[in-house]
């Protein structure tokens, strides 16, 4: 009886990871639920993995037993129409309905919008990777809430993404900006919290994907210098973003 109420009681998440693991996350972090977990995992909690990119989701009626949920980041267009993409909108629909916390990273930020009928597409000044200062609304209530202490004026991000929220859905608020992307970060309700950057990234994870990138031929040599000199003497406000993060989606508000 008693195992039974610790393991009700326990906290229970689930990352829906949008991406493949490359070779140097699996050696290097044994793949990116890891990564996840170390930045906003915490003792006693359960984390569950599902590779939606692989068609890999939950059963409907098991959605109830989560606290909350986590979109990653994802090299596909979240305007796009594959089979596992749409069926992520369905279930983001859902639990959107069952007004379940989401933290959508990137991709997911961007599924979000795109579930709630905002407007996504290429991004405006074009792709961004690199680490990021962006500027965040300070006199918002609400992440006065989550931050704790007081809310800084700005934030470091790593940012890696070439897609952008082009339109917000009429419920959105915007909780962060920058030069480059008019939407950072937002939120809907006490439900939803969107993040256009990673803030679960480090400067070797950032490295690894440039260079591949860069050896798919999929940018320019100066392109992907520019993005790694951004990190040569900076670093993201990571303590930061995890506390957002966490306090977020543990209702530690």
């Amino acid at each position: 009886m008693v195992v039974e109420q610790q393991k009700k009681n326990k906290k229970r998440f689930a990352l829906f990871l949008a991406t493949c693991d490359s070779e140097f996350v699996k050696k290097a972090y044994g793949g990116y639920f890891n990564v996840f977990v170390s930045a906003f995992g915490e003792e006693g909690e359960q984390w569950d993995l599902f590779r939606v990119v692989d068609g890999d989701f939950p059963d409907e009626k098991d959605l109830d037993s989560y606290d909350g949920f986590i979109i990653s980041g994802s090299p596909h267009d979240a305007f796009a129409d594959a089979d596992w993409i749409v069926k992520l909108c369905s279930l983001c629909q859902k639990l959107d309905e069952m007004e379940k916390k989401v933290l959508g990273i990137c991709f997911g930020h961007q599924i979000i919008t795109r579930v709630k009928g905002g407007k996504i597409g290429r991004a405006r000044q074009g792709p961004d990777m690199g680490l990021r200062t962006i500027t965040i609304a300070k006199d918002n209530e609400k992440l006065g809430l989550y931050f704790g202490d007081e809310v800084p004026a700005s934030l470091a991000i790593v940012k890696c993404h070439q897609d952008e929220v082009l339109e917000l859905p009429d419920s959105a608020t915007v909780l962060a900006s920058s030069e480059v992307c008019q939407v950072e970060m937002f939120s809907i309700g006490d439900h939803l919290l969107c993040i256009q950057g990673h803030p679960e990234y480090n400067k070797e994870i950032l490295f690894e994907i440039v260079d591949r990138v860069l050896n798919m031929k999929l940018m320019e040599q100066e392109f992907a210098d520019k993005a790694k000199s951004t990190m040569e003497s900076a670093e993201p406000d990571k303590d930061l973003w995890q506390k957002l993060c966490k306090n977020f989606l543990k209702g530690q508000i």
